[in-house]
């Protein structure tokens, strides 16, 4: 009797699942285009003040109202606010605040639904309801009006507490998802022959369960990070979300709104970043989806 070719012995992908996803996700143009922009993103989030500091001003929070909403020129490349901060300064320290923001709220989701997914998925019986129906409670609520409650009651309303709050609303679709997988894998031969060898359930769940259920979560979380940076700069456009002096694309989309007329390069700038990196998360999640779908690999 052959092993199946896709998994190995001990449960986990083998070296020739590895190189077959490999091998379609670098002969994918939108893959390596989302890595290129995701990696520019990354190191403006890391060294922001250097890199403003090429071409206006390195500190955003150095005003003159005296330039107030004034174009793009020489020293401000991207023109000032109605405070005469710098919008090229502002826009790059935003981009570490608001990917903060979508990696820290997406790890959240992850661990929890990992954790009650799998207890769900694994374990059946009363435990699967009882996550069950606390997940269809969180789903009760709409996404963006659950958080705009939750956050309308609080005093100081931080980039970790943001996280929090859409981290809540958002685990169960993960946790479903990951339930259904686990439900899937346990049924395997190769989770069955590691029970009757004897090993731990906290083993076979760590060691072969997991590692095979993850799969498809791991490429709806690349797109679930593009979707929270959005969600954020949505929350913070109504007034509920991060208020000076945090610094993000959504902060400066809620300050200029009633300039928009009047200096609408204080709208377009942080507009484009928001959007190229929603855009570039996307492209990431279907590339990874499409490589980790057998269908999609040749």
């Amino acid at each position: 009797m052959t092993e199946p070719a896709t998994v190995a012995i001990d449960g986990n992908f083998d070296r020739a699942t590895t190189r077959g996803l490999w091998a379609t996700l670098r002969g994918r143009l939108q893959f390596w285009v989302s890595v290129a922009l995701l990696g520019c993103l990354a190191i403006i989030a890391v060294i922001p003040g250097l890199l403003s500091g090429l071409f206006g001003q390195s500190d955003p929070r150095a005003c003159d109202l005296l330039a107030s909403n004034r174009p793009p020129g020489p020293g401000h490349p991207f023109g000032t606010d109605v405070q005469g901060c710098d919008v090229m300064a502002n826009v790059l320290f935003g981009t570490r605040t608001s990917l903060f923001i979508g990696l820290t709220t997406t790890a959240i989701c992850l661990v929890v639904a990992v954790v009650l997914g799998t207890l769900a998925g694994y374990r059946g019986g009363w435990v699967d309801s009882l996550i069950a129906r606390g997940a269809d409670v969180v789903l009760g609520f709409p996404f963006l009006l659950g958080a705009i409650i939750v956050l309308n009651t609080a005093p100081d309303r931080t980039p970790l507490l943001l996280s929090a709050v859409l981290a809540f609303f958002s685990w169960p679709t993960f946790a479903r998802l990951i339930r259904s997988s686990v439900k899937e894998v346990r049924e395997r031969e190769f989770v069955q022959a590691a029970h009757a060898l004897g090993f731990s359930q906290l083993r076979v769940v760590m060691s072969h369960v997991l590692p095979n259920s993850l799969a498809p979560t791991l490429a709806i979380a690349a797109t679930m990070v593009g979707g929270v940076i959005g969600a954020e700069a949505t929350l913070t456009f109504l007034g509920v979300g991060l208020v000076p002096p945090s610094i993000s694309w959504g902060v400066q989309l809620s300050t200029a709104q009633s300039y928009f007329q009047l200096a609408p390069h204080t709208v377009l700038f942080p507009s484009i970043f928001l959007t190229v990196t929603v855009i570039s998360l996307i492209m990431l999640g279907d590339a990874l989806r499409d490589a980790l779908d057998p269908r999609g690999r040749s």
